[in-house]
Order: C-alpha cells, then structure tokens, then sequence
C-alpha cells in the first residue's frame, strides 16, 4: 500500500472496503501511503477487526501522528459514526482533507423527482436518521460529505444476482433508483482529494436514475437468458429492510461533481457499466 518516507502523504480509511479498495487502486503510491482498518468474520462467526498495514479499529488508541488524508465509510450506529465518536479530540486537528462516505438516503422520499444537495433532509428510516447524524459529527471536523446511492462493480451487480438466480424484478408504479459505479465513486473522492473544499457536500450518482426492474432486464438480456418474471410489489413478500428502499423514490442529482470537480464519468449508466462488468 506504499512505502513510507519522509514528507509523504498517509491516507487512514476507516472502513477500509469495497469502495477503499477501488480507490487505492487508482491513487498515487509514490505520493500518497494507504492504510485502513476492517471488520471480518473469524472462524467461529464473530466480528473482528483487521487492518491494512497495521492499523485495527479496535485497538487503534490515536489517530497516528503522520496521516494527512482521512476516509470514513464506517456504518452508524444509534449514537452516530463510531470513528468521529472515538476520535472526536483528535480530528480537531487540522488535515488536509477529510470525507465521510454517507448516502442518499437522507433525502428520503420525493416521489421520482430530482434531489440535488441543497434539498433538506427527510429521512425516512432510522437508518438514514443514523446517516444524517454521521454526517453533522462528521461537517464539526470540516469533512467532505460524499452521499451514494446504490453502488455496483465487480462481483455486485445485477449480472451477479442474475446468474446466481436472486434477481427479482419487482413493479412499482413510479419507483426511481440511482446508482454508481465504484470505479466513478473512486474517481471523484480522487478528483475531491486533488480539489479539497472543507465542509462541502457532493451527490455521487450516474447520469441515469431508472426503475430497479430495467437494470435487471438488461443484465438478463446481456447474458443471453430470460429475465426474470415480474413482480408486483404488493406480492414480492420483501423484507422490512428490502421494503424501506421500496418506501423511496428520487433521481439524484450528480451536477456538482462535475462543475466543482471536473469529474466525467467513465459510467454514466448502467448499461455501459454492465457491459464492461461483462
């Protein structure tokens, strides 16, 4: 993940996963070192942290002397983000760029209209109630706020669930999603990390917020199998979680990214994402 030497830049990833991963593929490692902190299960089916050269969440006492850059995609819990809890004296000091990855579902439902990041906050579940905690505890340290929808890339995707059989192709009148893929995500917390801008708040979505069921039908048609048959919502028998997603409907707004970031989009939807996952 680098090699360390003086005057060089350290990024912390608390929360070091699929969008981390991504992103230290593409950053710099002569000028920038990785680190980051995990959660895995171990062999008799506890949690329990790991880390990326060296650092474990859970006996990391202090935020090392030498990190510049810091990462945050910890999930919330009743009390807000663990990380800006347990650090909260340290990240007073100053970095030279922050961001905490949270997501759009703190814009709650808007029945299929566009949301941009000037839309007040309506959350809907406790969960997106945890997020918009995350992201004020987050805001007190000058944190880039990065809200994501729905993320796809490399062994998550629609061709995924398709080929395993789990895709379901659910109807609901009027139900819009947005979606990401994480080579884009990684791109702009890259462009952002370039370009800091303390305190900013960005939307990270494609160019084509859709109904769920066409991006299953369209993994299905590049495989070359039947999709599978519809569902009306009403029958799909979803769980609580499955259904709250249900219980929302907006097109994100990804506007900023590109006129404060320079970001164009390698994905700027799902078809051209799907295709070269294929």
């Amino acid at each position: 993940m680098g090699t360390k030497r003086a005057g060089m830049k350290h990024l912390l990833c608390f929360g070091f996963g699929f969008t981390a991963e991504h992103l230290a593929k593409i950053l710099p490692h002569d000028e920038l070192r990785i680190s980051g902190t995990a959660r895995t299960v171990d062999g008799v089916g506890h949690m329990v942290s790991v880390g990326v050269n060296g650092f474990e969440f859970d006996q990391l006492d202090e935020i090392p002397a030498d990190i510049t850059h810091i990462l945050c995609s910890i999930p919330p819990d009743e009390h807000g983000c663990p990380a800006a809890l347990k650090f909260r004296s340290q990240l007073q000091r100053p970095f030279q760029w922050t961001a905490y990855l949270s997501t759009t579902g703190v814009y709650g439902n808007h029945d299929g209209s566009w949301v941009d990041e000037e839309t007040p906050l309506t959350p809907n579940s406790g969960r997106a109630r945890r997020r918009v905690l995350a992201e004020q505890q987050w805001q007190e340290f000058g944190a880039h706020i990065f809200r994501l929808p729905g993320i796809y890339g490399p062994g998550r995707s629609q061709l995924d669930s398709v080929k395993d059989g789990t895709a379901r192709r659910i109807i609901k009148p009027n139900q819009i999603f947005s979606r990401i893929h994480v080579e884009d995500i990684a791109s702009i917390l890259a462009a952002s990390i370039a370009k800091p801008n303390a305190h900013r708040v960005y939307n990270v979505a494609d160019d084509e917020p859709c109904p769920p069921q066409d991006v299953v039908a369209y993994a299905a048609q590049l495989l070359g199998v039947a999709p599978p048959p519809e569902i009306k919502f009403e029958e799909a028998n979803l769980s609580p979680m499955a259904r709250s997603f249900y219980d929302e409907s907006k097109r994100v707004s990804n506007a900023r990214i590109k006129t404060e970031l320079g970001v164009v989009l390698k994905y700027p939807n799902y078809r051209l994402g799907l295709k070269a996952l294929l």
